[in-house]
């Protein structure tokens, strides 16, 4: 008579047939999916849903093809020497040190193409400076801005975001950057900000053709980073220079970087909000300067609308008083 296999045994046995299984579903899901690829509307939509919305190349490139190394060719046993002989030691294939920087030494510097991106520098705020300086109207700065190549920002962008609205307008509102909407669309506050900063204006009886619309970077930075001091410096010439040309009654600043950027202070938006200030064009004209929140901080905080509103009150009766 033959004893029943040992508990533990049998435990085993389970595990091992369970993982028997498993391999099998998984062999099993793998065909299935080979076979059955995923939608191209769903792939888009998890690309979407994962914050990819630009395509920098118009193929993919595989980065491991690039950078791998060459595969070691190895001696098969038939050609191996027949005469009995003991074959050669491979050659060593380290390379020292000094030979290694004779080779890099002698290989060729790779240069970046001409058009692409460059690191801002002083030389490049002061070419911003004469451009904007030589526009004598909008349409000039517009095309001297199209044209200069001096901000990485440009290189990122799909297009320049320069103004929309009446140039003749009294009132001239400014923000800091582009977002992805108005990348696409080259004009300002056009997404979901922008539909809250028309009923922002519709509530004081002003709208986008009684208004002028700008931002204080023209490009849209990647990913809507916050623009670097670097960058914002060398787009400052053509905003003041924008505000000169415009030359409006009142100017609104919306959020704290445009705010800072133009009333040359460090104090936060929510201490400068509500307070008159004063912007001094390049010809010593002085433009009274209301700072408010930014409509996509209202979005994000909308206890605070009240505020903006008291801001934009105020704007109508400064626009009122003025004429």
């Amino acid at each position: 008579m033959s004893l029943p296999p040992k508990p533990l045994r049998a435990l085993g046995d389970m595990h091992h047939l369970a993982n028997s299984c498993r391999a099998a579903e998984c062999e099993s899901m793998t065909a299935v999916s080979r076979d059955n690829r995923p939608d191209i509307a769903d792939l888009l939509a998890f690309y979407a849903s994962a914050g990819v919305d630009d395509a920098l190349e118009d193929e993919p490139l595989n980065r491991f093809a690039e950078t791998a190394p060459k595969p070691v060719e190895r001696t098969s046993a038939a050609a191996s020497p027949s005469n009995g002989e003991n074959p050669a030691p491979p050659r060593s294939t380290s390379v020292s040190r000094a030979e290694m920087g004779e080779r890099q030494a002698a290989a060729p510097a790779v240069r970046a193409p001409s058009g692409t991106a460059t690191v801002p520098d002083e030389q490049q705020a002061a070419l911003a400076r004469q451009l904007a300086t030589t526009a004598a109207t909008l349409d000039e700065l517009r095309q001297h801005m199209a044209a200069f190549d001096g901000c990485n920002l440009k290189f990122t962008a799909k297009n320049l975001v320069f103004a929309d609205g009446n140039p003749n307008a009294a009132v001239m509102l400014v923000g800091e950057a582009p977002g992805r909407d108005e990348d696409i669309e080259g004009l300002p506050f056009v997404g979901r900000s922008g539909r809250l900063l028309d009923r922002m204006l519709a509530a004081i009886g002003l709208d986008r053709t009684s208004a002028y619309i700008a931002n204080v970077i023209p490009w849209r930075p990647p990913g809507n980073r916050t623009p670097t001091p670097h960058e914002t410096e060398i787009c400052r010439p053509f905003i003041e220079r924008q505000i000169e040309l415009v030359n409006p009654k009142v100017l609104v600043n919306l959020g704290g970087p445009s705010a800072k950027t133009l009333l040359n202070t460090t104090e936060g938006i929510l201490r400068l909000r509500g307070n008159w200030r004063v912007h001094t064009t390049a010809s010593g004209v002085a433009i009274p300067a209301m700072p408010t929140l930014h409509p996509a901080y209202l979005l994000r905080t909308p206890a605070h609308k009240k505020l903006a509103w008291r801001d934009f009150l105020e704007v109508k009766a400064k626009l009122r008083a003025l004429g």
